[in-house]
């Protein structure tokens, strides 16, 4: 079962090199983190029209940098800049209507102001524009749109879209399904260091689609991104060192995986260090942890996983009949205080 899930990666960045003078100055300044100096050159140029130093300024208020974080003054500067064509401001003003910060959420005028970046070749817009069309946020459905200008930005080296093509070849969703393309596809995201992509690379090898079955190349590529803090891939290597598959059998590291991606808050995971703790396998016998466990991911499965919502709750009941009612207490009240931990990478 396939645990990856489409993401953007909505960045903003600050203007390439400009004319010499104020705005180079500006934009240097904002580059070396000295965001005062950066508002000092920027805001009589962006006062003035100038596009680029608006753009600048949307980025200082998106992210409070040099002044107090302003989504609406960052929409007012980015939507000054996209006017007049500037194409960075074109697709962050898109992101801000994709994601509703400083507007209202609004996928149509998104993908509006994405398109008119995409056309100027903006790698970013391009891929947040195919994102739009796989999913039919703000446009109608249409696969085959979403894989024009994935490839668009894909073959400008932007790893997202990249990312985002093989998973359009894997699934045959707009292209005939081309399980070699994708690996294809995969492998150049992965080796730029995505996360997703190694993880999906590790699939790939994992069950032998598109490359001969390798479990060692996908336990290699799944510790890429696990390291990078990917739940999907730290279960994945909590399971291989369980087994064995593709790396020396090690209870302990299937645990201490197991653990980083629960802490996270992944279902999956927190099920299977419940039964590490119920069998003692890499970790003690622990009724109160494997309780503990087995109630938050009954909790966090998908709503649809109706059957491992279930799974997890029937486990938890029956490590409960063999637990006093101060150790229940105990276990409800970790289960309650329980909060998700930022990624992190191996144990």
């Amino acid at each position: 079962m396939r645990l990856l899930k489409l993401l953007l990666i909505l960045g903003v960045c600050v203007a390439g090199p400009a004319a010499a003078g104020p705005l180079e100055d500006g934009v240097a300044a904002s580059r070396s983190g000295d965001y005062a100096t950066a508002l000092r050159l920027l805001r009589p140029l962006a006062d003035q029209g100038n596009a680029v130093a608006q753009f600048n300024l949307g980025v200082m208020y998106g992210l409070g940098r040099g002044v107090p974080q302003d989504l609406t003054a960052a929409v007012s500067w980015y939507r000054k800049a996209a006017e007049q064509g500037e194409a960075r401001a074109q697709n962050n003003l898109g992101s801000m209507y994709d994601t509703g910060q400083g507007v209202p959420l609004d996928h149509a005028a998104a993908a509006s102001w994405y398109r008119k970046a995409a056309e100027q070749g903006v790698a970013t817009a391009q891929s947040n524009l195919g994102f739009l069309y796989s999913h039919g946020r703000g446009v109608p459905r249409d696969p085959a749109a979403a894989v024009s200008w994935y490839r668009k930005a894909a073959e400008q080296g932007y790893a997202e879209a990249q990312n985002n093509l093989g998973v359009m070849y894997e699934g045959g969703q707009g292209v005939a399904q081309d399980y070699a393309a994708a690996v294809s596809w995969y492998r150049k995201a992965a080796e730029l260091g995505h996360a997703k992509a190694q993880h999906n690379l590790g699939l790939m090898y994992n069950h032998g689609r598109g490359v001969p079955r390798d479990y060692a190349a996908a336990a290699a590529w799944y510790l890429k991104a696990a390291d990078q803090g990917d739940t999907a891939a730290q279960v994945k290597l909590g399971i291989f060192y369980g087994t064995g598959q593709g790396v020396s059998q090690d209870p302990a590291a299937a645990a201490a995986w197991f653990r980083k991606a629960a802490d996270q808050g992944e279902a999956a995971a927190q099920f299977n260090l419940g039964i590490l703790y119920v069998q003692g396998r890499g970790v003690p016998v622990d009724a109160v942890r494997a309780y503990k466990w087995f109630s938050l991911a009954s909790l966090r499965y998908d709503a649809s996983d109706k059957e491992s919502r279930e799974d997890a709750a029937k486990n938890r009941d029956m490590v409960a009949t063999k637990m006093t009612p101060a150790q229940i207490t105990e276990a409800q009240k970790l289960a309650r205080e329980w909060k998700p931990k930022p990624g992190s990478s191996r144990p």
